[in-house]
């Protein structure tokens, strides 16, 4: 009889345990799609839009300390720079291209194991010779410094092919 109840007390709590981590996670991806809905993604007066309070957004332009990283720097043509940006996204693993414009391109970079989506986005303005830059998890608090990786393995590529 003992072994009977420990069998059942043992399925009851996995049981449990599974409901309340089902849970959780049901309620990051939720919160996740309204923040991703509710976010204002591209341009707006030549700026980028701010990082939300969470550690896992880097954004190039009026950025706290926290979230602040450089430009990317370019000495070509513009053109010439975008069109070698792209040629970067387009073998970034987990990463495509969704816009672009002249002066915009926007791209999803999914993480490894649970796929989770990053906006990463892009503006070169008309006016300066660099690449303004944001990429931002959807879900979270923390990406543990993913989305600044991201960013600075472009910007090395970038540097790589001489733009």
């Amino acid at each position: 009889m003992s072994h009977l109840l420990t069998a059942f007390r043992q399925r009851f709590l996995g049981s449990i345990t599974f409901a309340i981590l089902l849970t959780l996670i049901s309620s990051l991806i939720l919160t996740g799609a309204a923040w991703a809905v509710s976010s204002a993604l591209g341009v707006n007066n030549g700026r980028l839009s701010s990082c939300p309070a969470s550690n896992n957004c880097v954004v190039s332009q009026n950025a706290d300390p926290k979230h602040a990283i450089d430009p990317i720097n370019y000495h070509v043509d513009r053109d010439a720079a975008r069109e070698t940006l792209l040629k970067v996204l387009g073998v970034v693993p987990r990463t495509e291209i969704v816009e672009q414009t002249d002066d915009y391109i926007h791209a999803l970079s999914l993480s490894r194991i649970f796929k989770f989506v990053d906006d990463v986005e892009f503006y070169l303005p008309p006016d300066e010779t660099v690449i303004h830059l944001r990429s931002a998890s959807r879900v979270g608090e923390s990406d543990l410094g993913v989305n600044r990786r991201r960013v600075e393995q472009i910007r090395l590529a970038l540097r790589d092919l001489n733009i």
